[in-house]
């Protein structure tokens, strides 16, 4: 390798892609193509940045399966920061074993953290946490040690384990200040701005207020009953009820507990449970059946009884009960908080990490696009959408995992 090359990549290394594109912007071998692609996705230019990697591949030729396979790592990051999640994780997967092979350990380990990212991000948080778990971050550079504790962070958050989440801040911040690179920093800092941003509102006896991720890991693990508006679940420490495919049992309970310890009339229930502006004999001969059903889910947690004007709630062993609200009330939050990132997503890619339809993702793309709250660019495939992150507000408990139930 000449100087010029080695030149370009310390420069590349250190977050300089101007500095290495001065070297190597005029040549056309195979390392030469593989930096240029490498700043030119520095510098946020991600379409000539995919074709200049997948030249660099085919000019190394298969002599040379080492080289090959970095160019499948460099354009896989590329994919993930694209938000290309229908990106071939099995190309992935076979360069990071061509890597393991060659013993290049620092760029297959850097293939699993992608990976981990990606799984992240499509909400597959188990295994992101087993592949992480078979990584040992010590022997590898500052930026590789940066990356491992963002991703110890992102499962963290999503756990809702704040404690470990910030430790795991701390030591990403220490290996990213090391690792001298700005826009690493930078995604480091933004990190712990989210973990310092309310997470969720607490709605109890009529009265809101904003919560930090520590204090939601606090109210989950106390003798409340909780009914948890980010999860759809209503749970006790003792055990957990998942109302998340009855959404009229959920709006149901919900109702009640924002109102305890008092009741709630028919007729507002009518209108919360079923859409409707006036409760008749119908309406009302539904709601019968359908407290009668949330009584039998809640039966060990809490009892509905009926009152003179309508119901109320009464928990069975709990002192207090609330309401653990997202953030933003909004009717498409999820997919607002994908957006929030800061990235531009596909309908396709949004679908994948939703587990949803590819359809119902796009009506909701063109609701909120209508409400001025996304926008697009781009036709056809190449389209992608967009929005500012929510000033002051986490998207955690809008991105949740789903917890367990008894």
């Amino acid at each position: 390798m000449d100087s010029m090359i080695t030149a370009a990549a310390r420069a590349l290394a250190a977050g300089d892609p101007l500095g290495a594109l001065k070297r190597v912007a005029l040549r056309d071998d195979g390392p030469s193509l593989a930096l240029r692609g490498i700043a030119m996705a520095q510098l946020g230019d991600h379409v000539r940045a995919k074709s200049l990697l997948r030249s660099a591949a085919r000019a190394f030729g298969p002599k040379q399966a080492m080289a090959r396979a970095r160019c499948v790592v460099a354009e896989a990051e590329i994919a993930l920061v694209s938000r290309d999640l229908s990106w071939p994780a099995k190309a992935l997967d076979a360069a990071r074993v061509t890597l393991e092979e060659h013993g290049d350990r620092a760029n297959a380990a850097h293939a699993r953290y992608l990976e981990v990212r990606r799984l992240l991000l499509i909400g597959r948080l188990d295994e992101a946490e087993r592949t992480l778990a078979a990584l040992d971050p010590t022997p590898f550079p500052p930026a590789s040690r940066a990356a491992h504790e963002l991703a110890v962070a992102g499962i963290a958050m999503r756990r809702l384990r704040a404690t470990e989440a910030r430790a795991a801040l701390t030591r990403a911040e220490h290996a990213a200040r090391d690792a001298r690179i700005p826009a690493l920093l930078a995604e480091v800092e933004s990190a712990i701005a989210l973990l310092n941003a309310p997470a969720a509102r607490l709605i109890t006896s009529g009265e809101e207020k904003p919560l930090l991720l520590d204090e939601v890991e606090a109210l989950l693990a106390s003798n409340a009953f909780i009914v948890d508006a980010c999860r759809h679940v209503v749970h006790h420490p003792s055990k957990v009820v998942s109302l998340a495919k009855r959404p009229v049992l959920f709006t149901l309970a919900r109702a009640l507990a924002e109102a305890w310890p008092g009741d709630v009339p028919r007729e507002v229930l009518v209108a919360r449970a079923f859409q409707s502006k006036s409760a008749n004999e119908s309406h009302r001969a539904r709601l019968r059946v359908e407290v009668g059903r949330l009584r039998t889910m809640l039966r060990t947690l809490a009892d509905v009884s009926a009152t003179k004007r309508g119901f109320a709630l009464t928990p069975r062993r709990a002192r207090e009960v609330v309401v653990l609200a997202r953030p933003v009330d909004e009717e498409h939050a999820p997919v607002l908080a994908f957006l929030a990132d800061g990235e531009s997503w596909s309908s396709s890619a949004l679908a994948l990490a939703l587990g949803t339809s590819q359809r119902t993702v796009q009506r909701a793309l063109d609701s909120l696009a209508a409400a001025g709250k996304v926008q697009s660019f781009g036709r056809g495939r190449a389209r992608r959408w967009m929005t500012p992150p929510i000033p002051g507000f986490a998207t955690v408990l809008l991105l949740p995992a789903p917890l367990p139930t008894g």
